[in-house]
């Protein structure tokens, strides 16, 4: 009898252990057999997300998954490590959302943010940003994403706006007009400038000139002070 008293508690101490390579050997056969529908109810509000997101949610979960999804238009990818639903192809002015995650930090500016204060008339097709990252530009079926590398100390003057019940970092208009003549020196005739097409209006009458001229001096850049004044002269202000 014994015997048998001293197999039951080992086996009660053995159950646990058991129970724990179980389940670890189900998930394992299962990893590929997670829903779809699943995956998207936990992901679909975050409208953008990673891969680390998705291994901090499903520990062990198949990246093969995600290629398949891929395949049958369920997901996007937007670059290395990171996806969307299509869905949001319809959500305007996604795209600036899109270029504030996928490359952190960084903030809209250049032709991007002018296009969106309706600053330039152009529809600008290449979403542009800046960062103190690297040089860098993706392309994915939302368009095309260019960060352009600027030094810690001039990255400033950019608003957190609301935007489709989330939010973007986006250059102030007058931080916009110092990053691309900063970042594009050939503005630096009055041809160059006048083909810009600066709404005129703005500029003369809502432009904020004594933020222009406190944010250039922080540049403490003496080739931009003299493209800034042909500017400002070309539109006398």
């Amino acid at each position: 009898m014994q015997k048998y008293i001293n197999i039951f508690f080992v086996m009660q101490k053995l159950l646990p252990l058991y129970m724990y390579f179980y389940n670890s050997i189900f998930l394992l056969k299962n990893r590929n057999k997670m829903g779809y529908f699943d995956f998207r109810s936990q992901f679909i509000e975050l409208a953008c997300f990673s891969v680390h997101q998705i291994d901090a949610i499903f520990p062990g979960f198949d990246h093969n998954n995600l290629t398949h999804w891929q395949r049958k238009g369920l997901l996007v990818k937007l670059r290395q490590g990171f996806y969307t639903f299509p869905e949001y192809k319809v959500q305007p002015n996604f795209g600036l959302f899109i270029s504030n995650y996928i490359y952190k930090p960084s903030y809209i500016s250049l032709y991007t943010a002018l296009s969106f204060y309706e600053i330039i008339p152009e529809a600008v097709t290449q979403f542009s940003a800046v960062s103190v990252l690297k040089t860098a530009a993706f392309e994915n079926s939302f368009g095309s994403f260019l960060y352009m590398k600027m030094k810690p100390s001039l990255i400033f003057g950019y608003n957190i706006l609301p935007l489709n019940n989330r939010s973007i970092h986006i250059a102030q208009p007058e931080k916009a007009i110092l990053d691309l003549f900063y970042l594009y020196p050939f503005y630096n005739t009055k041809r160059e400038i006048r083909n810009l097409r600066f709404d005129e209006d703005f500029v003369c009458n809502e432009l904020n000139v004594e933020k222009l001229a406190l944010y250039l001096d922080k540049f403490n850049n003496k080739e931009l002070v003299k493209r800034v004044d042909i500017f400002t002269k070309f539109y006398n202000i």
